[in-house]
């Protein structure tokens, strides 16, 4: 059974560099054919999604985000992490971990539970 879990802080001020890590149990993150993603949810809104990184190490980012985040790896610990730069009370949201399933019904199969994530002063 894959088990994925957040971790990071649960208030970052504004301008601020937000780090969340995304620690994976039950399976590799460098087994094919699956990606790592990241996706928030604003209160009041839809899920979002932010970006992922590929079983190969390949990065992807949503284009509207792309030039603040940050998706990186550490394969010994099994572990992915997010980096959200220069945020604001609009990056206000919770974030969720999950795996995407590249497979013949691609899926996100596993989330995490999700973490809140507070910007403000």
């Amino acid at each position: 059974q894959v088990q994925l879990q957040e971790s990071g802080p649960g208030l970052v001020k504004p301008s601020q560099t937000l780090s969340l890590t995304c620690t994976v149990s039950g399976g590799s993150i460098t087994t094919n054919y699956y990606y790592w993603s990241w996706i928030r949810q604003p209160p009041g809104k839809g899920l979002e999604w932010m970006g992922a990184i590929a079983y190969s190490g390949s990065t992807y980012y949503s284009a509207s985000l792309k030039s603040r985040t940050s998706i990186s790896r550490n394969t010994s610990k099994n572990q992915f992490t997010l980096q959200l730069s220069s945020v604001t009370p609009e990056d206000t949201a919770v974030y969720y971990c999950a795996r995407f399933n590249y497979g013949l019904a691609p899926e996100y199969d596993y989330w995490g539970q999700g973490t809140q994530v507070t910007v403000s002063s």
